[in-house]
């Protein structure tokens, strides 16, 4: 892989890992736009630890606080907090562990992607207007809405549906206000990210950190901090339509043209 490939890659998963327009199916695809192999799952995985840090970074003071309000009072709100997102996170693991195989290879075909994108547009433009005027918090919602959440984080394994895309259509079918649904939707990452990052990253070895590879990382971290600064001010008054249809227009070019 080159310096060149590996900084587009990079800025691609930064730009696309907090837009619910499906990181995953940009990766896959982007090869195949740019004619250049494509460097592999772990390689995409590898990139989320640049935006886990980006997310790490932007949501520091409220990890913070969970945590040290967790241990001066198990019992008190913030550990009760970090529960929620924990069970938020266990649909997801169960998912992609049973499922780790298939993702690599049968779901990343450029039909199923493209056909994802497509259909699950339809759902976060329903979603979108059904949640329109909603005014509820996730800290305040109960297990069932966090793990209904959870569940839909992992529909995010196929390309194409994105994590973001998913656990934000759904907290907003739920009641939950805009900016409450991305909030959530990126503490929710950060688990999940953070372990399936630890669980391809283990089969590297010092041979496979090149330099193209850490450059991607810090592009990644860099665009992924920007982007997800850039889309929590959108997000409020342009809401999810703008991605739906930026989506179907991919998917359409991912049949077609693939």
């Amino acid at each position: 892989m080159t310096y060149a490939q590996a900084a587009l890659l990079g800025a691609v998963q930064g730009l696309t890992e907090f837009l619910p327009v499906s990181s995953s199916a940009h990766l896959a695809l982007a090869p195949l736009f740019f004619s250049f192999p494509d460097p592999g799952l772990t390689f995409d995985v590898a990139l989320h630890l640049g935006t886990l840090a980006a997310v790490l970074v932007y949501y520091r003071e409220t990890w913070l606080r969970l945590f040290t309000g967790a241990l001066r009072d198990p019992r008190g709100e913030e550990a009760r907090t970090l529960g929620l997102l924990v069970l938020a996170t266990v649909p997801a693991v169960v998912a992609g562990l049973a499922l780790e195989k298939t993702a690599e290879h049968a779901f990343r075909d450029p039909r199923r992607i493209g056909a994802c994108l497509i259909a699950f547009s339809g759902v976060m433009w329903w979603a979108d207007r059904r949640g329109e005027g909603a005014a509820g918090a996730w800290r305040t919602a109960g297990v069932r809405t966090v793990l209904l959440v959870g569940c839909a984080q992992a529909l995010a394994l196929m390309p194409g549906v994105s994590r973001s895309g998913a656990t934000m259509s759904a907290a907003l079918l739920l009641g939950l206000e805009r900016s409450q649904a991305a909030e959530l939707s990126f503490l929710m990452a950060t688990p999940i990210v953070a372990g399936a990052a630890l669980l391809k990253l283990r089969h590297l070895g010092p041979a496979d950190v090149t330099g193209p590879f850490v450059l991607g990382l810090a592009v990644s971290g860099a665009v992924g901090f920007a982007a997800v600064g850039a889309f929590l001010r959108f997000l409020p008054k342009g809401g999810l339509k703008p991605y739906a249809l930026y989506r179907v227009a991919l998917g359409l070019v991912a049949l077609l043209l693939l």
